[in-house]
C-alpha cells in the first residue's frame, strides 16, 4: 500500500484494535482516537471474572448463536472465526484452554496481559493513539466525511484522513466510553439505524418486598428456564441465575434476554417457566409431595423429600396462595414451572452488550456505508447481538478485520 494513506479509527476496544492491527501490517498510517484515557477498557472489564476469548463448540453450532444476522455474521467469521482467534492470542504468546463448558479462555485467565502484548506490537507497527478524543461527528453538516470533529483536551480538533473505520461500541457502560452519541450524526448522514436496546441483560420482576429484601442477591442454582413467545420461539436450558431486588439476571437469564425483550416490547411482560428440580420428572415430584406428610409443615415435608429450601422454597410463597401450598397437585405442578413475570429490561447501561445500530443493508459487503463513502463500521455499532460466551468478543474483532479488508480495499 501507498504509506502516505492515513486511517482514521475511532473507538479503542477490540474491534478498533483488530482493524488497527491489519491495517498497520498493510502500510496504512493508522490513527487510533478513543475518548477515555486508555483503550480497551471494556475489554479489560470483561476479564476480571476471566477473560472468556471465544467457544470451541463446531463452527455451524458457533454461527447460530447470531440469530436474525448469522447470514452476515458468518461471513465475517469466516474471515476471522474462533480458531484465527486463538492462532492470533498464540502468536501474542498468550497460551489458551477450553474450559469444562466449552469456553476459551487464556491459561492465565487474565485480561491484561494480552491487552499489555497487544498495544506493544500495535506500537511497534507505527499506530498512533490519540487518548481523551471524543468523537463528536464532522467538521460541519456539509463537510466530507473525511473531516472528523474531536474534542480533545486543548479543545476541539479537526482531522482529515482518507479512511475512517467507526468502532465506538453500542450504548451500555457509558463510564467505559459506549454511550450511543454516534446514532443522530450517523442518521443525520442518511445511514439507516435500529434503535439501541439493551442485550444480555437482566429484567426486572415485582418480588414482594419480603423476597426482595430476604433473597437479593442470591442464586437460583441447578435450575432449569422455558420461555415460549408468541411467534412460536422457544428457550429452553438448564443453569443458574441470580434473585435481585428489582428481579432477576445472570448467564441463564442473559441466554433468554432477546425473546423476553422483544416480547415485552410487544405485549407488556413475558412469563417464562422456572423448573426448581430438573433433575426430577414431574411423576417423581409428584410422588415426594403426595407422600403423607404426618405434623410436618409444608415447608419441612419440601426439604426433606425434595431438598427444596432457602431461595427455591420463598419462590413457591411469591407465586401460590396459602391454600395452593396445602394443594400437593397445585404445589407439584408449580415446582416444575414457576412462573415469573418479567415486565421491563434494565437499563441499557447496565447491560452487557446491546442490540440494534447501523443496519447490515446500509452497508456494502465490506462494512463500508452506503450512505458515507470512505466510512467503514465495526462491532457493537452494527445491527446484531449474541449471547455471552465468546460470540460476542469474535465477532467483534472479525467485524474489525473485515472492515479493515474493505479500507485496503479502496485504498490499495
Amino acid at each position: 500500500m501507498n504509506k502516505e494513506k492515513s486511517v482514521a479509527i475511532v473507538g479503542g476496544g477490540p474491534a478498533g484494535l483488530m482493524a488497527a492491527e491489519v491495517l498497520s501490517r498493510h502500510g496504512a498510517q493508522v490513527h487510533l482516537y478513543d475518548a477515555m484515557p486508555s483503550v480497551g477498557r471494556k475489554f479489560l472489564l470483561a476479564g476480571r471474572g476471566g477473560l472468556n476469548l471465544t467457544h470451541s463448540e463446531p463452527f455451524d453450532r458457533f454461527v447460530e448463536r447470531f440469530g436474525e444476522r448469522r447470514a452476515e455474521i458468518e461471513a465475517l467469521l469466516r474471515r476471522f472465526g474462533p480458531d484465527a482467534l486463538r492462532e492470533w492470542a498464540h502468536g501474542l504468546g498468550i497460551e489458551t484452554f477450553v474450559g469444562t463448558s466449552g469456553r476459551v479462555f487464556p491459561k492465565d485467565m487474565k485480561a491484561a496481559p494480552l491487552l499489555r502484548a497487544w498495544l506493544h506490537r500495535l506500537r511497534e507497527a507505527g499506530v498512533q493513539f490519540h487518548m481523551r478524543h471524543r468523537w463528536i461527528g464532522w467538521e460541519d453538516a456539509s463537510a466530507p466525511t473525511s473531516r472528523l470533529r474531536f474534542g480533545a483536551p486543548g479543545g476541539d480538533v479537526v482531522v482529515s484522513h482518507d479512511a475512517v473505520v467507526l468502532a465506538l461500541g453500542g450504548a451500555s457502560w457509558e463510564r467505559l466510553g459506549s454511550d450511543g452519541a454516534w446514532v443522530p450524526w450517523l442518521a443525520s448522514r442518511g445511514v439507516d439505524i435500529a434503535p439501541l436496546v439493551p442485550a444480555n441483560c437482566g429484567f426486572d420482576l415485582p418480588w414482594t418486598p419480603y423476597f426482595a429484601e430476604r433473597f437479593a442477591g442470591m442464586p437460583f442454582k441447578s435450575v432449569a428456564v422455558a420461555f415460549t413467545d408468541t411467534q412460536g420461539r422457544r428457550f429452553a436450558r438448564k443453569g443458574e441465575f441470580v434473585a435481585t431486588a428489582t428481579g432477576i439476571e445472570g448467564s441463564l437469564i442473559y441466554a433468554a434476554s432477546a425473546l423476553l425483550r422483544d416480547e415485552i416490547a410487544a405485549h407488556g411482560s413475558a412469563t417464562l417457566a422456572l423448573d426448581l428440580l430438573p433433575d426430577r420428572t414431574p411423576e417423581q415430584v409428584r410422588a415426594a409431595v403426595i407422600h403423607p406428610r404426618g405434623s410436618r409443615s409444608v415447608a419441612s415435608h419440601l426439604k426433606s423429600r425434595l431438598g427444596l429450601d432457602g431461595i427455591k422454597a420463598a419462590v413457591l410463597h411469591e407465586v401460590l396462595t396459602k391454600d395452593e401450598m396445602h394443594s400437593p397437585e397445585r404445589l407439584a405442578e408449580t415446582i416444575k414451572a414457576v412462573p415469573l413475570r418479567v415486565v421491563a429490561p434494565r437499563p441499557i447501561d447496565e447491560a452487557i452488550s446491546t442490540a440494534g445500530g447501523v443496519r447490515f443493508e446500509a452497508l456494502d459487503d465490506k462494512l463500508m456505508s452506503l450512505a458515507l463513502p470512505g466510512v467503514f463500521i465495526a462491532g457493537e455499532m452494527l445491527d446484531w447481538e449474541a449471547p455471552t460466551g465468546g460470540y460476542l468478543l469474535t465477532a467483534c474483532m472479525a467485524s474489525g478485520a473485515a472492515a479493515a479488508d474493505g479500507v485496503l480495499r479502496i485504498l490499495d
